[in-house]
């Protein structure tokens, strides 16, 4: 695994992040990109670009929201794609193949990262079919990543 420290200031400027020089950022590579910050697996590198994993959104707040209902749980954490019937609220402003996190209805818990197929507008008109594409879900390898 190729290891690279990279600089706060410089990941402050690409992720719109605060953090100060003593915080340790390092670039892991292997069969994923994966940024670790004090040592917790914060942002991996999807088509080069950055995106945060479902351990960083356990506490900090970055992407626009889906929330499906708890029929659809196990099928995201399973890796499916989401499909319109099983989400219940879809939030403002989001666009086409902008990077999105997908909550259950009951914990309001990020469950999956993926990538809108339409924007917000369409999605409400939508009432059939693949909505968004699952990249990232609890239980795969970036989430298994430390």
């Amino acid at each position: 695994m190729k290891q690279t420290r990279l600089k706060a200031k410089d990941l402050n400027k690409e992720l719109g992040l605060e953090l100060s020089k003593k915080d340790q950022c390092i670039l892991k590579e292997d069969s994923y990109k994966i940024l670790y910050i004090n040592n917790e697996p914060c942002f991996f590198y999807y088509n080069n670009k950055p995106v945060p994993t479902l351990k960083y959104l356990q506490t900090h707040e970055r992407l626009k929201k889906i929330t499906v209902d708890m029929g659809a749980v196990k099928f995201v954490i399973n890796g499916a794609d989401i499909m319109r019937p099983g989400i219940k609220e879809i939030e403002e402003g989001i666009k086409n193949d902008e990077f999105i996190v997908i909550i259950d209805q009951n914990n309001k818990k990020p469950l999956a990262i993926g990538i809108a197929q339409l924007n917000t507008e369409e999605m409400r008109k939508a009432i059939s079919g693949k909505v968004i594409k699952n990249i990232h879900f609890v239980g795969d390898e970036i989430w298994k990543h430390d």
